[in-house]
C-alpha cells in the first residue's frame, strides 16, 4: 500500500471542493434559465442553490471524482440533471429555443467562473501576498479556472446526458433531432464510461483546453 501523501490528498481535497461549487453552480444555472422561460420545476425542488447537496449524483458527484483523486488523476465528474418541463415554459418561448437557452446555461456559467477565477488569479499573482497565504489561493483559483475550462469542454461533447447533446438535436431539424436522441440515449451513459477510463476523454478535451489555458496565461502572465 503506498504511503500517504498529505500534500497530494490536501491537493485533490481542493479539487473537489472547486468540483462541488463549479458543479452546482452549473445546475443553478440550468434551473434560473428554466426559471426565466417560465418553467420553476427546478426551482421549486430547490436547485437553484449553490448547496451542493441538492445537486449530487452519487457516482457523478462523488464515487467518480474520489475515484480520480485517489488514482492521481485530475478531477472530473457531473451532478444530477435539472429537470425542466419545456410544456411550462411561456407562450413566447419556442421548444427549440427553451431547450437550447437551459442547455447553453450550464457551460456557459462555467465559463463565468473562468472569467472569475481567472480575475481572482491575476490579482493575487499581481498582490504581493506572503507566501503562506498567497501558494493556497494561487492553488485554488487556478484549479478554479482550469477544472472550469474542462466542466465547459466536457459539457459541450454531444454525449447524453451532457449539454452537447441537447444543443445539437434541438439545432438539428426536428425529425433528425429525433433520431440523434433515440440512437444516443441508448448508449450515452456506456460511451461516457468509454471515454473516462480510455484515455479518449482527455485526447478529446486536451487540444482545446490547451488553447484556452494558453491564452488566459498570456493575459495573466
Amino acid at each position: 500500500m503506498p504511503d500517504f501523501d498529505a500534500q497530494n490528498f490536501a491537493l485533490g481535497l481542493t479539487n473537489y471542493l472547486v468540483l462541488l461549487f463549479s458543479l452546482s453552480f452549473h445546475e443553478s444555472a440550468h434551473a434560473w434559465m428554466a426559471l426565466k422561460l417560465g418553467d420553476d420545476t427546478a426551482a421549486s425542488l430547490g436547485r437553484i442553490t449553490l448547496n451542493p447537496v441538492p445537486h449530487i449524483d452519487v457516482f457523478g458527484t462523488i464515487l467518480m471524482p474520489l475515484l480520480q483523486i485517489f488514482g492521481g488523476f485530475g478531477v472530473l465528474g457531473w451532478a444530477k440533471p435539472t429537470p425542466y418541463d419545456p410544456s411550462r415554459f411561456r407562450r413566447d418561448v419556442s421548444l427549440r429555443r427553451g431547450h437550447i437557452s437551459v442547455a447553453v446555461a450550464g457551460p456557459l456559467s462555467n465559463l463565468i467562473l473562468v472569467i472569475v477565477f481567472s480575475v481572482l488569479l491575476a490579482v493575487a499573482v499581481h498582490s504581493g501576498l506572503p507566501q503562506d497565504v498567497g501558494a493556497g489561493l494561487l492553488n485554488v483559483f487556478k484549479t478554479g479556472v482550469i477544472l472550469n475550462v474542462t466542466l465547459a469542454l466536457f459539457n459541450l461533447l454531444p454525449i447524453p446526458p451532457l449539454d452537447g447533446s441537447h444543443l445539437l438535436s434541438w439545432s438539428l431539424p426536428r425529425d433528425l433531432g429525433e433520431k440523434f436522441d433515440s440512437f444516443a440515449h441508448g448508449y450515452g451513459t456506456l460511451l461516457l464510461f468509454v471515454l473516462f477510463f480510455s484515455g479518449l476523454l482527455g485526447w478529446l478535451i486536451d487540444p482545446p483546453q490547451r488553447i484556452v489555458l494558453g491564452l488566459i496565461q498570456s493575459l495573466i502572465f
